[in-house]
This record gives C-alpha cells, structure tokens and sequence, in this order.
C-alpha cells in the first residue's frame, strides 16, 4: 500500500510539474514586450481598430485577451494583454470567430500573420503578400494545443 501510494504521489508531481512548465516556459523565454508606446507608434497609423474581449464564447481563465487591436500593411499590434501559452499564432479571417469549431470550420479561408511571442503588447509584422484589407478579423489561435485564444473584428 506504500508503494502504491508513493507512485501516485510522485506521478503526481510529476504531472503537475510538466503542466507548470508548458504554461511558465513560455513566459520565461518570451522576449521583451514593446512597450504601449512602441506599439502605437508603429501601428498607431492604423487602417484598422478592434478590441480582445475576455466574453467570447471559447475563451476562459487560461484562454483569453483583452485591449485594442491596430491593424495596417505593415503591422498588426495589440496595447493589452493576452493569457500567456505557447506557440501563439495570429491569422487574419474573413469572418469573426469566438469558437473552436469556427476556427476549424474558417482556417482554410485564412491567413497565418506570424508568431505572438509577448504577452503584454506585441507587434506581429505582416508580410508583404497579406493584404489585411482583405480580411476582418484577428484571431489569436494556439497550434501545439489547437485552442482557440481571442479574436477582435476589426472592421
């Protein structure tokens, strides 16, 4: 009987330290934040606004975002905050989604930005071929997990 109980204990740990790391690893890496001026400077001539909202309906304490989203050619930026995670990535969709299934049901319809590596603001370069105009919302999606994070429409 102790040996069965020191095996759950440890299994346990164990468990609970591995799920400790996927969610402190990436903030531990993550690089510097731009700062809420940095972002407006390069996104603050922005074609576009939306707001991460912590209501949607698949967002939850470990999955959400909250503040303003710019949006323009060059720059996609967020002065706010997302719930830290790993292997963030930003898609613009041509329509809005708050699900899981209307992230799965869209993504062949979208197009992957780049990589969110901050957690209190970023800026998430857009490359030369997306044209955001083309779109109308920003959807924050974790691949390794496949959950959904936030979205904000932006027009």
């Amino acid at each position: 009987m102790k040996k069965l109980v020191l095996l759950v204990t440890h299994a346990l740990a164990v468990g609970l330290g591995f799920a400790l790391g996927i969610y402190a690893l990436p903030i531990l890496i993550a690089p510097p934040a731009p700062t809420s001026a940095e972002v407006s400077a390069e996104a603050g001539a922005s074609s576009y606004k939306g707001q991460f909202r912590r209501d949607l309906k698949d967002s939850d304490g470990l999955h959400w975002g909250e503040g303003t989203v710019l949006v323009n050619a060059k720059h996609i930026g967020l002065a706010g905050e997302l719930a830290p995670g790993p292997d963030y990535k930003l898609y613009l969709s041509p329509e809005f989604v708050e699900t899981e299934a209307d992230f799965l049901r869209l993504k062949p319809d979208m197009v992957r930005v780049g990589d969110v590596k901050t957690f209190k603001n970023f800026l998430v370069p857009v490359p030369a071929m997306v044209d955001p105009s083309r779109y109308n919302t920003v959807v924050i999606w974790c691949e390794t997990f496949g959950q959904f994070i936030t979205a904000a429409k932006y027009r």
